[in-house]
């Protein structure tokens, strides 16, 4: 049996990856352009295609029968071949972000929600919330309710991001100002890419409750195997699918005082993971074609920390990395969102009496156990867990290993 995605223009997607764990059938990447489009639906060697941009709306009067949600929302995202030849058209976002809402276990019926967007997202996010009895407010740009009038609205207590603001590789941007709303609960942003959106992040820092779009992308995609297969897949699978791919595009970002071992434990830990290691240092050195030590001696502290954040910035954009930080990039507020927005973020402790200094500008010119205590409290903000340096990198690689596989 083979099934798939059809679209214009597919570039990379995890779908081929999560259908794999879903079902024995083939699952391909089907580009086809809008010329191609009818004779590829009609023809082509296909059980079930999952269908997205542009297509959603452009295959219905292809389609001899849609489910109930595909005929409420107008877009078709699962083009399903019956045993007649026949065409069937069902919409499984409409599942996949219903089960993204309720993992935040929020009672939505009588509360005001922001949907920003208003395209086809948009509309699933609107119809689902609805359902649960919220009071639904949909901003777009230019609508009666937009982004210069969002004052109306401070009393929502649930945002749902159904625009492209903030994904890969805009990352940094957020759709709206946060601060305005007193009475949020949660933020939810149906972008996956980077895990944390600006948005997200910065619900976070508020203390709300946040989800971004990679539980809808897998249990959309779970519901669409049901459909391809027409037999029963346990629903359990989709946490087990979810957390699989989450390690899978997280970082892994190791920071700590300078001759922690982040590059050495950072090598050992990203070859146990079959992930790609970058030392921050190292895309220094390879963007300037100076040493560290050079670095300093020519332009000083502050110069090198510029270039610090503009490697980060690059770096962190990226997915599925074990990366070694220097260690003052937490001296920068403005690193810190960087290395949060797509990674997990451990602090390795050694004790300053074993700290080499060797080559190091900053630990020769200063006294290291005034600087620890400065930077200290700034390692504890940063990291999301923290771990003892072992007796050897080889320990050390097999701690983090075990705080990993602790990690939800």
């Amino acid at each position: 049996m083979q099934c798939g995605l059809l679209g214009e223009k597919l570039g990379h997607s995890y779908s081929p990856q999560i259908h794999a764990k879903l079902g024995c059938y083939r699952y391909c990447l089907y580009e086809k352009s809008p010329s191609e489009l009818e004779h590829f639906i009609r023809n082509g060697d296909y059980r079930g295609l999952n269908v997205t941009i542009p297509y959603k709306k452009t295959v219905l009067p292809y389609c001899d029968a849609l489910s109930p949600e595909a005929s409420r929302l107008g877009a078709v995202n699962t083009l399903v071949r019956m045993s007649d030849g026949s065409l069937y058209g069902h919409n499984t976002d409409y599942f996949g972000f219903q089960s993204m809402a309720q993992r935040l276990n929020i009672n939505y019926s009588g509360k005001k929600v922001l949907v920003l967007g208003s395209g086809g997202a948009a509309t699933t996010v609107r119809a689902v919330m609805e359902e649960q009895g919220a009071n639904v407010v949909t901003v777009s740009r230019s609508g009666e309710n937009n982004y210069k009038n969002l004052d109306l609205h401070k009393n929502c207590a649930v945002i749902v991001n159904a625009t492209p603001v903030g994904m890969y590789p805009n990352n940094g941007m957020s759709p709206v100002n946060l601060s305005i709303f007193p009475n949020l609960e949660a933020v939810m942003d149906l972008i996956y890419n980077p895990a944390k959106t600006k948005l997200l992040l910065d619900a976070e820092s508020m203390g709300l409750k946040t989800e971004n779009g990679l539980w809808m992308l897998v249990a959309q995609a779970y519901e669409s195997a049901k459909y391809f297969t027409r037999s029963f897949i346990d629903e359990a699978l989709i946490p087990h699918i979810h957390r699989e791919l989450k390690r899978e595009m997280e970082n892994i970002i190791l920071i700590g005082m300078p001759g922690c071992g982040k590059s050495t434990n950072g090598r050992l830990l990203a070859k146990a993971l079959n992930k790609q290691f970058v030392d921050a240092d190292e895309k220094i050195v390879e963007l300037t074609g100076c040493s560290i030590p050079e670095i300093f001696q020519l332009h000083g502290e502050e110069y090198f920390r510029k270039l610090e954040t503009q490697a980060l910035t690059d770096i962190c954009k990226g997915s599925g990395q074990v990366i070694a930080t220097g260690g003052g990039c937490v001296t920068r507020p403005e690193n810190i969102p960087l290395l949060h927005q797509n990674g997990t973020v451990i602090w390795i402790r050694r004790p300053v009496e074993q700290l080499p200094t060797a080559g190091r500008p900053l630990s020769q010119a200063n006294d290291m156990n005034r600087m620890y205590e400065v930077r200290m409290p700034l390692y504890q903000r940063c990291a999301h867990y923290t771990i003892d340096c072992g007796p050897s990198p080889e320990e050390t690689v097999k701690r983090l290993i075990t705080l990993l596989d602790e990690v939800e």
